[in-house]
């Protein structure tokens, strides 16, 4: 980590508001955009990013620098989001535009996304998948996290997390595949 960054969060450690207004302000779009994959409003988002930095402000004597400083707020804005979801009752929000390619752990069963699937497809399809796999594809697919992460992230055990996300593949897999194709014609 650069020593520039460390020694903004030492600053932070020692409720030093202008190094906590710095940190903040390098790392506040990137943690909103986070939030707003998991949340439909922006108001809710900027809600959840500011949660999260008072969380991480808190808790900061806990950081101990394992991780970028980045991947450990996201995380505490992960779970914020999470949380946010689990109580409200409410939809994840639509993904940004991407192109899914999903790949089983194996390597084995690769499937890229039918071309002539349109990315609205792609969104409802994820948005349909039951929450314990929706939350487990987002952030195994999107996030990008592994499964030890998630299974921390979630509260679950590893094998869950694998074992979600496999049946949440499977899922959106049957969901994506064109009619045709899956018929055998």
């Amino acid at each position: 980590m650069k020593t520039f960054q460390i020694d903004i969060i030492e600053q932070c450690k020692q409720n030093d508001r202008s190094a906590q207004l710095k940190l903040y302000n390098q790392y506040c779009d990137g943690m909103f955009i986070v939030a707003m994959r998991f949340v439909k409003d922006t108001m809710e988002a900027e809600d959840i990013v500011q949660e999260a930095f008072i969380k991480a402000f808190a808790k900061l004597n806990q950081y101990k620098a394992e991780v970028t400083f980045g991947a450990w707020l996201k995380r505490i804005v992960i779970n914020k989001s999470i949380d946010f979801l689990k109580t409200k009752k409410q939809h994840l929000q639509e993904l940004e535009e991407v192109h899914l390619k999903v790949v089983d752990d194996n390597y084995q069963n690769e499937w890229l996304v039918d071309d002539t699937i349109t990315l609205d497809a792609i969104k409802l399809a994820i948005k349909e998948l039951p929450d314990k796999y929706r939350y487990v594809v987002i952030l195994y697919l999107v996030e990008g996290y592994d499964h030890q992460e998630i299974s921390e992230i979630l509260n679950i055990t590893e094998v869950a997390s694998r074992t979600q996300l496999s049946r949440g593949k499977s899922k959106l897999k049957e969901q994506l595949t064109p009619i045709k194709f899956q018929k055998g014609l």
